[in-house]
């Protein structure tokens, strides 16, 4: 079978292979397999949930596992309760910021982690020996089984969780626009802001079940941004569908990434000497200006794959207390195990009410380098592609014209299907040519590879 994983868990179409009704109830069979015998399941809006979460359940169960529902809940709530609780896995019914038709599926560890490498790779082959030796599952029925639980206790230990990671007692007077994407954060963030003295603006709130992240959330802050200015609110924050993480925007309405977050924190906390390695750990995504920032700070920034599993791992091997990604998902190694787009919002008010300086200050000192992005549609050949002799003479040529002056990274997606170009350098019109020089060539060797495809089809029939 091919790779079910990809950079954070599984995820494709709601309905579709991997993600049908029999392949999650063996997801859930396999995951007992590897020794889970209580999971605790949590998921975000989408329509497709509460049935995804009902197979899941119901293969946990089948397989001799206890299930507790924790419902609506984000992702690194999920995290913080298998760390803190009875629970010795966990997982999450959620595509995070793609769109409502998708879906997906992370897991914990009993420890709060997401599975290593090795793990998943355990996991899929024991999901392959399964669909190939056991009978079909039976069909969802309306009575659930015993093992299966509902604990709407779990929300509010994970906004315990929240506020006793604050270090200040209010919010006061702090006025906050929060975008929670009519996904996970739509309950618990405007609660646990109002019960702590903000005065918050809720946008993109009540979910449907199609509305998640749709022209809103950490993908599309603008509409955030523009509400900051209209409310004269402090800055603003845009969580994606299961919040786990966040984009933020000062009172200037100017949308801030992940890396203008790590460079805020880096500085707040070497400043008070909690910071005790001098390092913080991001992705070969993060900006070059970020590691210069980090440089005059007498910090170094260390840099790992695309993914928070990957940044945490290397924080846990380094002793790190800081590190994310510029999508917006923060770590902090005192708290967590996992990017949490409500707790990075929490310590970034926090850090105005100690200073006490605006966002728009307080970020000044980063100048990020001029960066294009770029994604191509390319469906399950991103590696062909990678490999593909004329699409590396393409990135090759690019390397060279940047003259040592910029970076050029193109990689497949690890949650959707799509080739993603990255080009960073000086002079950001050449960069626009550079990136659609690589995606032109992405998109001739695809049709190239699709033919040949074709033709050696034809020719075994």
């Amino acid at each position: 079978m091919s790779s079910l994983f990809g950079t954070d868990g599984i995820r494709g179409v709601a309905g579709e292979p991997p993600l049908d009704p029999a392949t999650i109830f063996r997801i859930g069979r396999c995951l007992v397999l590897q020794g889970c015998r209580s999971v605790v399941v949590g998921r975000d809006t989408r329509e497709s949930g509460p049935w995804m979460e009902e197979a899941l359940s119901r293969g946990l169960s089948a397989a001799g596992a206890r299930v507790t529902s924790a419902g609506v809940l984000p992702t690194p709530a999920v995290s913080v309760l298998c760390r803190d609780s009875e629970f010795d896995a966990g997982v999450v019914v959620s595509a995070s910021h793609n769109v409502y038709s998708d879906n997906g599926l992370k897991f914990f560890t009993e420890r709060g982690r997401k599975l290593s490498r090795r793990r998943e790779l355990w996991l899929e082959s024991l999901i392959a020996a399964d669909d190939a030796t056991s009978p079909a599952p039976p069909p969802l029925r309306s009575s659930p089984p015993a093992l299966i639980r509902t604990d709407p206790g779990c929300l509010g230990r994970y906004s315990r969780f929240l506020r006793s990671a604050l270090e200040v007692g209010s919010l006061e007077p702090l006025k906050l626009v929060l975008d929670c994407a009519s996904g996970a954060a739509s309950q618990v963030a405007p609660q646990v802001f109002s019960s702590l003295g903000a005065r918050v603006t809720v946008i993109d709130a009540p979910p449907d079940g199609r509305n998640i992240n749709r022209d809103c959330g950490a993908v599309h802050p603008r509409r955030m941004a523009r509400a900051v200015i209209e409310t004269g609110a402090d800055f603003g924050a845009a969580f994606d569908g299961d919040a786990d993480r966040a984009i933020l925007a000062d009172h200037r309405g100017r949308i801030l990434t992940g890396d203008h977050i790590l460079y805020v924190l880096a500085r707040h906390l070497s400043e008070r000497n909690r910071l005790p390695t001098r390092r913080v750990v991001a992705t070969v995504m993060s900006n070059l200006g970020l590691e210069a920032a980090l440089a005059g700070l007498g910090v170094s920034l260390v840099r790992t794959q695309v993914g928070d599993r990957n940044v945490l791992e290397s924080m846990v091997e380094g002793g790190d207390a800081l590190g994310g990604e510029p999508s917006g998902h923060i770590i902090f190694g005192e708290h967590s195990l996992a990017g949490d787009g409500i707790l990075t919002t929490l310590k970034l008010a926090q850090v105005l009410l100690q200073e006490p300086r605006s966002l728009a200050r307080l970020s000044a000192g980063l100048r990020l380098c001029p960066q294009v992005l770029r994604s191509v549609i390319v469906g399950g050949r991103g590696q062909d592609l990678l490999d593909d002799r004329k699409v590396r003479g393409s990135i090759e040529s690019v390397q060279e014209s940047l003259r040592g002056r910029g970076r050029v990274l193109v990689r497949c997606s690890g949650t959707e299907p799509v080739v993603r170009i990255m080009v960073e350098g000086e002079d950001r019109e050449h960069l626009e040519e550079c990136v659609e020089g690589i995606a032109a060539q992405i998109r001739s060797s695809l049709k190239r590879l699709a033919a040949t495809s074709g033709a050696r089809r034809r020719e075994r029939s």
